[in-house]
């Protein structure tokens, strides 16, 4: 039997089939986090509703974590803490119209940490859009309030108003960043690489996971698994092996060098400071909360 030749455009066809399976894994991932986000603010409002008038405290909604855990022991997210911070998430957007819809459309422990660590709507609908557009991962969603982003970028000075047009002016304020962010779909919810970079006079690929706490060697073996699919699914075939660097607030020098001694891949391990710090003059200078408003509505 004569094989069948292969045809000279089948490189094209598999690629655009790759590309519409991609699309819709991730569409399979949005609308599976919107039903999660809308499971977790019914049941915030379910507690709120039976309080009311009632004598209900810590001890039952500690029993109704203990009764959902018995009931769904396949199902994570039933805890004592999540179910108060359920309750938390709905008195927090319950009464406000623009950013109840908005909640839905990030993850669940990005909310968590939007919720815990701003106080005001503004500074929350920013970095729940910001996101949204970046798929900023936890770890840099946590590093860029760390690092007050909401205040700089609204502080940031460009000669835009003179050299962009109006219509997209305030689009292009909000993208003056000096980083960029893409998020790693393809192997499912579980996998993300934090920053994905090229570089151009290497011509390679750089992987970024930036970690909010001190290195542990469990970090290189994460990082060379990323490596190794992206010069397997992602690397063309004129560009050199990947290079994965791992930035951790701190790092012991000895144990860095024990967990890097047998990785067959070319990984980094550096630590960073959060130097950049707002002054605390500079928050007068902010825009009025309607001139934010305006702003961030037109942030898509």
């Amino acid at each position: 039997m004569v094989k069948d030749i292969i045809p000279n455009n089948y490189t094209v066809l598999l690629n655009d089939i790759k590309q519409r399976i991609r699309s819709a894994q991730y569409e399979a991932l949005k609308a599976v986090n919107k039903e999660l986000i809308s499971l977790y603010w019914d049941i915030g409002r379910m507690i709120i509703e039976r309080q009311k008038g009632g004598s209900w405290g810590k001890s039952v909604v500690e029993q109704l974590a203990q009764d959902l855990q018995a009931e769904f022991p396949g199902i994570s997210g039933f805890s004592a803490q999540n179910l108060w911070r359920m309750k938390q998430f709905y008195q927090s957007y319950a009464m406000n119209t623009k950013l109840s819809p908005m909640v839905r459309e990030i993850g669940w422990t990005h909310n968590i940490i939007i919720l815990m660590n701003c106080k005001e709507d503004l500074e929350r609908e920013f970095y729940i859009r910001m996101t949204r557009k970046f798929g900023w991962t936890k770890n840099v969603l946590t590093l860029q309030i760390e690092n007050k982003s909401y205040e700089k970028t609204l502080l940031n000075q460009t000669n835009f108003d003179k050299t962009v047009p109006e219509r997209i002016r305030s689009q292009a304020k909000l993208a003056v960043k000096d980083e960029y962010t893409f998020d790693f779909l393809e192997l499912g919810e579980e996998y993300f690489i934090d920053l994905l970079l090229y570089h151009r006079a290497l011509k390679c690929l750089v992987a970024i996971e930036l970690k909010i706490g001190k290195f542990i060697p469990e970090y290189v073996g994460k990082m060379q698994f990323y490596l190794a699919v992206l010069d397997d699914k992602i690397r063309m075939e004129d560009e050199k092996p990947s290079i994965g660097i791992i930035l951790c607030k701190s790092k012991d020098k000895t144990i860095v060098e024990y967990a890097l001694r047998e990785s067959n891949k070319a990984i980094g391990v550096a630590a960073y400071r959060m130097v950049t710090t707002l002054p605390e003059e500079l928050r007068g200078q902010l825009p009025e909360p309607e001139q934010i408003a305006k702003l961030l509505e037109e942030v898509d």
